[in-house]
Parts: C-alpha cells; sequence; structure tokens
C-alpha cells in the first residue's frame, strides 16, 4: 500500500517538475495510477472481514 502511495507521489513530482516536456503528460500518469492503486488495496485492505479466531469454526484435516 504505502510503495503505492509513494511511488505515486514521486512519480507525481517527478512529472510535473522534472521530466523534459515529451515525457510530463506520460509520468505524470503512471504517478496517478500508482496513486490511485494504492488508494484502492488500502479500500480493501480496511474493509476487509476479521478472521475469526474461534477453533471450533476451522474444519479439521483428516490425515
Amino acid at each position: 500500500m504505502m510503495m503505492f502511495f509513494g511511488t505515486g507521489v514521486l512519480g507525481m513530482i517527478m512529472g510535473l517538475y522534472v521530466a523534459p516536456p515529451s515525457q510530463t503528460v506520460m509520468i505524470t500518469f503512471m504517478g496517478v495510477i500508482n496513486f490511485g492503486l494504492g488508494a484502492f488495496f488500502t479500500y480493501l485492505f480496511l474493509t476487509q472481514k476479521p478472521q475469526s479466531d474461534d477453533k471450533r469454526k476451522k474444519k479439521r484435516k483428516n490425515h
């Protein structure tokens, strides 16, 4: 998650301020995509159901 946010922000900064004019749009767009992926995976992580610690609900493996 944090890698997507970090590379997204870095990509947007590099694309807007450091990149040559021919590559500005592409690098900025890739930074926005990485930032969006970070937001998506953060949403999935924060909205997942907690796993049950009740051992009675786990199925036993027959060996």
